[in-house]
């Protein structure tokens, strides 16, 4: 191409596309020229922090990426893990925070569509989804809105598209008032003979369009996605891309066919930034380039121009690399699929994408320019923790109201530790999400293993693709912090053999959770992004499985501020550290930053720090598994971990958030070698067929647990903590704290001498006996060691708050309007 003549384009222009002016001037400096139109659309997209990570790159680098059973980390569109036997999975997470804002229903949908599209693009049938949501109060009907919208296109979309949901999380909190995140994780069973990478390679191989058609919707969206929502952006509905789950459908069996004839070289996703993504990123990673034809592409609107084409994000399309001569042959999948496959462009020596458009040259960029030798910020963290902080730690439980056995008083009225655990029960971030789950198809592909809510992570079978099963799928939702679950069909459930005169070999299942408590990564960034890795592994742990891997969700504000440079820097100083002691890399993720909106006064408000960590699990024997739920009166109750007279922290808890309208304080810290330890006695527990229900001390600390375990199966609890009336600690520290690496189990009586001999031998003091299983429909009671009452309540109570906590908001909110 030779130099433009045109002017440098305006300051506005610049901004327009995301771009800085000092990153104008280098794009100049390497075209040697003014870019055109269609040029600056392409910089601005893949110079976008959703695009390069430009801020978060040289922080990224600090995490753990190899492991013997790491067969693709990051670089590629998903992770893919060894499973055994033959087995792999793949795996990813990806936000769609900035779209979900503006148009709740499309954006979650189109999330879902995106994430699946990653796995299948490596070969893999996808074969469980579970997402991480987080929301303002559900008090105000603008929240209601944003949430319903979202669980509406998330359910419509996987459920059309015959993947199921099978866990997630849902927190509600004033800080994602104005901007909610929509976080999607996605499994899929390698179905192919060889992983299918994204690096193009062979000159003069064809280039193919597959899939759907292009138009304008989602216009320029990963710059959209890069920048803070304002008044102009909440109205900017071209820039959410709109989903049909029936042809990604389509999509997925026409792809695996095709990669099964050894006639792909390279596949990508058309993903945020489209055309212009695909192409480079293809170009760039094989070291070749690409000239792609825009005249071929099949459109759905007429009159488009180049600059168009190449920032659409229109959805259910892929890009192909095929071997030359062959590209007839996968061109005749897509069409016998219903589907468009064209031949729209060719590899070529040039490291360039070249973009042709009605006999002329619309683009030519280095192909490197585009996708990997991209800007680069390495900001100056402050040497100092901000004042925020240092102010929310010098808070103490000094400064609460003095507590008894009977109660706390708060604001001159005697609250009881009963209210005081029915308000957190019925507080919606720790209540049941079965609003949210009876939405999702979690039982498509008929793999799941436990039900909705039934245990602390989702369950998923791994059938042999031969079996004609499709290598997993779901039935269960209750995988996260919060659990998406249904107490009222909690008990677990496991393959029978095929024949009863033959031993059959132990069936393998992956286990997958959703973890992310913001609380603790706002009030200490580094402490609790290590939390957020800890309880993820808990959560695998309850159920038997083995954590093996991470990918990762960092959602933040604005990195060019202080304190959110030092907010994402330090979480991911904590993550990597996490990540390491507990031996579960990093196989990728993805970066949203700019995650913030402004007031009526046009101060920015950012998000609580929240990055969600997604953990895929071994169980190596699906026999041996377990949910949340008691099992059976008269089982006897183990706490692991922090005994209940060792002190834990009652900062950044949910009782003091909730009870108290209080977020200060420090959040729990971890210590590594007391997880391995209580996770590694949980898993052998579980395995050896001795624990009969395990569950994790999360948001709300024991009491909730407790409580949780009772409404999961009906069944009661007579617990005494072994700590005297007269004690020295707070009662609501010892009834509501969390931290401490703290699962509950129950244990069959029959069990008990070989089970605490296990005990004695691997977890030394850190474990307690606190009661037993009493019968069905009674209650929940908590003594002291001298017989004082701290809790008594009915489960009928309890379930009835904690399972309607989030239809009763949303009904409430009908009312307001129909009156």
């Amino acid at each position: 191409m030779t130099a433009s003549s045109k002017p440098a384009f305006s300051p506005e222009e610049i901004a327009a596309e995301g771009l800085k002016p000092e990153e104008y001037e280098e794009i100049v400096r390497r075209l040697g020229r003014h870019p055109n139109k269609a040029e600056l659309g392409m910089f601005g997209v893949m110079w976008s922090e959703h695009c390069c990570y430009k801020n978060s790159r040289p922080l990224l680098k600090q995490f753990p990426t190899t492991g013997p059973r790491i067969l693709v980390g990051p670089g590629e569109n998903a992770g893919v893990v060894d499973l055994g036997d033959g087995l792999q999975l793949a795996f990813k997470i990806e936000s769609h925070n900035h779209p979900s804002a503006v148009e709740p229903f499309q954006g979650a949908a189109t999330g879902v569509g995106g994430i699946l599209r990653d796995i299948f693009t490596m070969g893999a049938r996808p074969i469980a989804l579970l997402n991480s949501l987080r929301f303002g109060s559900l008090e105000d009907t603008k929240t209601q809105r944003l949430f319903s919208g979202v669980v509406a296109g998330i359910s419509h979309y996987g459920n059309c598209v015959g993947v199921p949901t099978v866990g997630g999380e849902v927190y509600f909190d004033s800080a994602y008032s104005g901007n909610p995140l929509v976080n999607v994780m996605a499994l899929g069973l390698m179905e192919t003979p060889e992983i299918v990478k994204s690096g193009a390679s062979g000159l003069g191989n064809p280039v193919l369009y597959v899939g759907s058609t292009t138009g304008r919707d989602g216009m320029g969206g990963a710059s959209f996605a890069s920048a803070e929502l304002s008044d102009e952006s909440l109205d900017n509905r071209p820039a959410v891309q709109v989903g049909d789950p029936f042809l990604e459908k389509s999509l997925i069996e026409a792809c695996l066919e095709a990669f099964k004839t050894g006639a792909v070289v390279a596949a990508q996703d058309m993903g945020a930034a489209g055309i212009t993504c695909s192409t480079s990123e293809m170009a760039a990673k094989g070291g070749v380039g690409i000239e792609l034809d825009l005249d071929k592409i099949p459109v759905r609107e007429s009159g488009m121009v180049p600059y168009e084409y190449l920032l659409s994000e229109s959805q259910e399309r892929m890009l192909f690399v095929a071997h030359k001569g062959r590209e007839q042959e996968l061109i005749d999948i897509f069409h016998r699929w219903g589907l468009q496959a064209v031949v729209a462009g060719e590899v070529i020596a040039e490291p360039i994408v070249r973009i042709l458009f009605q006999g002329g040259i619309a683009a030519e960029i280095p192909a490197e320019a585009l996708a990997e030798n991209t800007p680069l910020y390495e900001r100056e963290l402050l040497t100092e923790p901000p004042e925020y902080a240092i102010k929310a730690w010098e808070w103490t439980p000094d400064s609460l109201p003095a507590c008894t056995t009977a109660g706390i008083e708060i604001q001159g009225s005697l609250q009881s530790w009963n209210d005081i655990l029915l308000t957190l029960l019925d507080t919606p971030t720790i209540a049941s999400k079965r609003w949210v789950y009876r939405q999702y198809d979690h039982q498509v592909q008929n793999n799941t293993v436990i039900l909705p809510g039934g245990a602390d992570a989702a369950v998923v079978r791994l059938r042999p693709l031969e079996d004609g099963g499709s290598g997993g799928g779901g039935r269960g939702q209750g995988a996260g912090g919060r659990e998406q679950g249904d107490e009222e069909n909690s008990s677990p459930t496991s393959s029978s053999p095929s024949s009863p005169s033959e031993t059959p070999t132990p069936q393998s299942a992956v286990a997958a959770t959703v973890d992310c408590n913001p609380r603790y990564v706002y009030l200490d960034p580094y402490e609790g992004a290590k939390a957020v890795v800890a309880e993820a592994a808990r959560n695998l742990s309850c159920v038997g499985a083995e954590p093996l891997a991470v990918t990762d969700n960092l959602n933040f504000g604005s990195p060019e501020k202080p304190i959110g440079y030092w907010q994402l820097a330090e979480a991911c100083r904590g993550l990597a550290e996490g990540c390491r002691e507990l031996a579960t890399p990093v196989t990728g993720g993805n970066v949203s930053l700019y995650n913030e909106t402004f007031d009526s006064e046009g101060n920015p408000q950012p998000i609580y720090p929240t990055p969600v960590v997604g953990m895929v699990g071994l169980i190596p024997d699906l026999s041996k598994i377990c949910g949340q739920a008691w099992q059976a009166e008269g089982d006897i109750i183990y706490l692991l971990g922090l005994p209940l007279e060792s002190k834990v922290e009652l900062g950044a808890s949910e009782y003091l958030a909730t009870i108290h309208n209080t977020v200060a304080g420090h959040p729990p810290r971890v210590d590594f070698e007391l997880e391995r330890c209580v996770q590694k006695v949980c898993r052998e527990g579980i395995r050896n067929g001795w624990i009969r229900s395990a569950h994790d001390c999360a948001e709300g600390g024991l009491a909730v647990a407790l409580a949780e375990c009772c409404i999961a199966g009906k069944l009661g609890a007579e617990i005494n903590l072994g700590l005297a009336s007269s004690i020295s600690q707070r009662w609501d520290e010892v009834l509501f704290s969390e931290g401490g690496a703290r699962i509950i189990v129950s244990v069959a009586l029959e069990h008990q001498e070989v089970w605490e001999s296990l005990l004695n031998e691997q977890l030394a003091n850190y474990w307690q006996q606190l009661g037993k299983v009493s019968n069905s429909n009674t209650d929940l009671g908590v003594l002291t060691s001298d017989n004082q009452s701290l809790i008594k309540v009915r489960i009928e109570d309890m379930s009835d708050r904690y399972s309607h906590a989030i239809e009763r908001r949303l009904k409430g909110a009908e009312l307001k309007v129909m009156s």
